[in-house]
């Protein structure tokens, strides 16, 4: 990939938000720019997405974090250029959406 990753759908996973559901972390597919919640999250959207439209590659939407997951061979994948922004905001909340996290949330991840 020469060109940079197409910028991401959004700040927060867009089935989710449909959904009424919530997320732990966020994912960022570099095929298509989709946000889709990790694997730790009920949902596991991110991954979802990387099954349904084979799109392999996701990189993290968190702040702070710099790594590739390849979905189909389940291992690390080289990173690739990115178009900004390259995290969901630092203030918005994870857990999230805000108002939708459930109190027990920890015992509900994967």
């Amino acid at each position: 990939m020469s060109e940079p990753a197409p910028p991401p759908s959004g700040t927060g996973c867009d089935a989710c938000i449909d959904g009424g559901g919530w997320w732990f972390h966020l994912r960022r597919c570099i095929d298509c720019g989709n946000i889709g919640c990790c694997d730790s999250s009920i949902a596991q959207h991110a991954r979802r997405h990387s099954e349904q439209t084979g799109h392999a590659v996701a990189t993290s939407f968190e702040p702070g974090e710099h790594w590739f997951w390849d979905y189909a061979a389940e291992t690390s994948a080289p990173s690739v250029p990115l178009s900004p922004p390259f995290s969901r905001p630092e203030d918005q909340s994870a857990p999230g959406p805000d108002g939708r996290v459930p109190a027990e949330w920890r015992s509900l991840l994967h």
